[in-house]
C-alpha cells in the first residue's frame, strides 16, 4: 500500500484502496481528520473521517463539525489554487 492511501471498507464490506487528499488537526478539539477520495471515480467527489491514534476511521456525524470541516477543505482548495498560479 502506498504511503499517501487508506483503505475503507464499504458498506458491503469490500475494500477501497483510497488516496489521502490531506489530513488536518483541530487545535479546538484535539481530532484529527483525513480528506480523501477514490482514484476509481471520475466525480473526484471528497470523502473525510475522522481517525484515532491507531488509524481507526469513524464517521463524522455532528453538523457543526461538518460544517467547520467544509470550511477546513474549502480553505484547502482555495491555498491549492494560489500554489498552482505561483
Amino acid at each position: 500500500m502506498e504511503e499517501n492511501s487508506i483503505i475503507v471498507i464499504d458498506e458491503m464490506g469490500n475494500e477501497i484502496q483510497m488516496e489521502i487528499v490531506f489530513t488536518y488537526e483541530d487545535e479546538d478539539t484535539g481530532k484529527n481528520y483525513v480528506f480523501y477520495l477514490n482514484p476509481e471515480q471520475e466525480d473526484g467527489e471528497v470523502f473525510v473521517s475522522n481517525y484515532d491514534a491507531d488509524g481507526n476511521l469513524s464517521p463524522v456525524e455532528d453538523p457543526e463539525e461538518w460544517k467547520k470541516l467544509e470550511t477546513v477543505f474549502e480553505d484547502y482548495v482555495l491555498n491549492q489554487e494560489e500554489n498552482e498560479k505561483n
